[in-house]
């Protein structure tokens, strides 16, 4: 049994379900997880973020990825979230510059922190 004696709620959260995630049919668990935390709002995404690995940090594809995840970074911005979040470090990072990069009225000021969802538990039992 896990503890859920969480000291520390986390405000908005905007999670991202990878796109691997999905494929293995495990379910929503971190979804799951980040919900059960007080005081903590989670909005999920579930969509490609355009990253696909290396792919989306190749110079050739970089403007193609940052397109096909825009839908991605606006969803998760439309929250005004406090931090960000994808089991992908990948995609969280290429979330992070796609928020950043947003010029339609969904820039969000200030600009949510990224953290891996285990970091945001670690956080909501005030370990720090």
């Amino acid at each position: 049994m896990i503890r859920t004696d969480f000291s520390r709620p986390l405000g908005r959260i905007s999670y991202h379900v990878p796109c691997h995630e999905r494929v293995q049919n495990i379910g929503r668990k971190t979804e799951e997880v980040l919900k059960w935390l007080p005081g903590t709002e989670v909005t999920t995404v579930e969509r490609c973020s355009g990253h696909a690995g290396t792919w989306g940090v190749k110079k050739e594809f970089h403007a193609l990825a940052m397109k096909i995840g825009r839908p991605v970074f606006r969803a998760m911005a439309e929250a005004r979230p406090d931090f960000i979040s994808s089991d992908c470090q990948l995609a969280g990072h290429h979330i992070e510059q796609g928020i950043g990069e947003l010029a339609d009225g969904h820039r969000v000021d200030p600009e949510p922190r990224l953290a891996h969802p285990i970091t945001l538990v670690r956080m909501a039992y005030g370990i720090e």
